[in-house]
C-alpha cells in the first residue's frame, strides 16, 4: 500500500537526522518538515521556570523559535512566559495538545487566554505544543502553529509529535560545546540585568531588585546590547532569549 506523503516525508527527516552536525542545521530542516502542515512557524525551548528567582541558562538550555519578530518582542517584552497557558498545560501534560482545547478549557484564565489572543494578532491563529520532559524533572516543549484557524488532524499531530521528540532528542545529543554566555562573553552581571529586561523591567526597577544603581544597569544593558549587536535593550533580551543565555 501507498504511504502518504506525510508519512514519507517523515521519514526522510527522521533519516536525515542522523546526519546533521548543528542544532540550527537540525531546526532548519525540522522548519521545513513542518511546512508540509502548513505550519510555518516553530519554538523549541525550556519551560519557564516556576521559582521566581534568577536563574541563568544551563548550557544545554537552547531556545529556538522563528515567530515572527514583532510578536518575541511583545512576548519578552511583557514577560509572558509567566501566564502563558500553553506552557502551564505543558508542564503537567505529557501528549501533544492543540492551542484551542488550551483555550477553551475551564481552568484558562481570561488573563492567560489574552496571550493566544495577541499571539493570532502577530499571525500565530493556532497551533499544537508538544511537552517533552526529560530526567531531573527538566521540562521543554515543541510548539507548531499555523497562520489559519483550521485545526489540524489528528494524524498530522502525531507525525509532528514524532518530530519533535526526534529533534528534542538529537539536539541532547548534539549537545552545545560552548555556551552562549561564554561565545559572547557575557558576564553573570550582564546576564542577570538582560534577564530582568525580557521580564519588563526598567532599568530602576532592575536596580531595586539586584541592589545596584540605575547607572550601573544601564552600563551594564549597554555592554549587553554591544556584544549581541542589538539595536535596542529589548532586541538584546529577545537575542539572549532566542540564543539560550537566558530563559524565557
Amino acid at each position: 500500500m501507498e504511504l502518504p506523503l506525510t508519512a514519507v516525508e517523515l521519514g526522510l527527516f527522521l533519516d536525515t537526522t542522523d546526519d546533521i552536525a548543528q542544532s540550527e542545521q537540525l531546526f532548519e530542516l525540522l522548519s521545513a518538515f513542518a511546512l508540509n502542515f502548513d505550519c510555518p512557524w516553530i519554538a523549541y525551548g525550556p519551560l519557564a521556570s516556576e521559582r521566581r528567582f534568577l536563574k541563568p541558562a544551563r548550557p544545554d538550555s537552547e531556545v529556538m523559535w522563528n515567530y515572527p519578530d514583532e510578536w518575541q518582542e511583545r512576548y519578552s517584552k511583557m514577560g509572558y512566559a509567566k501566564i502563558d497557558p500553553l506552557i502551564k498545560k505543558g508542564r503537567k501534560g505529557l501528549g501533544a495538545f492543540r492551542w484551542s482545547e488550551v483555550y477553551a478549557d475551564e481552568s484558562t484564565t481570561e488573563n492567560e487566554r489574552r496571550v493566544l489572543d495577541e499571539a493570532a494578532t502577530f499571525g500565530l491563529r493556532s497551533g499544537v505544543t508538544v511537552p517533552l520532559h526529560g530526567p531531573a524533572d527538566s521540562f521543554k516543549f515543541m510548539s507548531f502553529a499555523q497562520s489559519s484557524d483550521s485545526e489540524l488532524q489528528n494524524r498530522a499531530i502525531t507525525y509532528l509529535q514524532i518530530a519533535a521528540v526526534q529533534f528534542h532528542l538529537t539536539v541532547a545529543k548534539l549537545g552545545t560545546p560552548m555556551a552562549s554566555e561564554h561565545i559572547y562573553k557575557l558576564s553573570p552581571k550582564e546576564i542577570e540585568c538582560i534577564f530582568w529586561v525580557s521580564r519588563g523591567k526598567t532599568s530602576g526597577e532592575i536596580g531595586t531588585i539586584l541592589g545596584r544603581s540605575r547607572n550601573t544597569v544601564d552600563f551594564h544593558v549597554k555592554n549587553v546590547m554591544q556584544k549581541l549587536d542589538a539595536t535596542s535593550r529589548t532586541a538584546a533580551a529577545v537575542k539572549a532569549l532566542k540564543l539560550g543565555i537566558i530563559e524565557p
